[in-house]
């Protein structure tokens, strides 16, 4: 697949906290990569934007959207799907996706993994969730969790579920 077919991306990093994670911005878009290559989603010419703040900030943003007052480790925005099928010529908007430090920083810890390979992963769960997955049934999660395996085993990444229930 060419490179055209990889929406452009764009982080932001909101909270200070992420700067002790210098490869950060790298990981994610090498993940959003990984992933529009493995799906052959028709990606290309479409944009999305990946904030990466603070469990504050996405404490607020969960309460804000989804009514749970609490952190979460990835928050993702579909953009409605009138705006991802955009013909008029200007860039199409798959949505948004927000990832907080210290919920990452602390799963990552708790579960012994490398903390680039978790924010991949959770990257990667948010990127699928913009084109359509979902996991709220159990044959969704199944579904959604193979493309996780499958586009991790190509970044060289375990699988993320081995030791470990659904991400949340």
């Amino acid at each position: 697949m060419s490179s055209s077919a990889i929406p452009a991306t764009e982080v932001v990093i909101a909270a200070e906290c992420w700067q002790s994670e210098a490869a950060a911005e790298s990981v994610v878009l090498r993940a959003i990569e990984a992933a529009a290559q493995d799906l052959g989603e028709d990606t290309g010419g479409a944009e999305l934007a990946v904030m990466l703040t603070d469990d504050e900030g996405i404490r607020a943003l969960n309460a804000s959207y989804r009514g749970f007052d609490k952190p979460t480790n990835v928050l993702s925005f579909p953009a409605p799907e009138a705006d991802y099928q955009d013909e008029d010529g200007a860039p199409r908007l798959l949505g948004d996706i927000a990832i907080a430090y210290q919920t990452v920083r602390r799963e990552a810890d708790d579960e012994g993994k490398p903390f680039d390979h978790h924010l991949s992963h959770l990257a990667i769960h948010g990127f699928l969730h913009l084109v359509g997955y979902d996991h709220e049934t159990d044959a969704e999660a199944e579904t959604m969790e193979s493309a996780e395996r499958r586009i991790l085993a190509g970044l060289g990444i375990p699988d993320p579920y081995a030791d470990q229930d659904r991400v949340s």
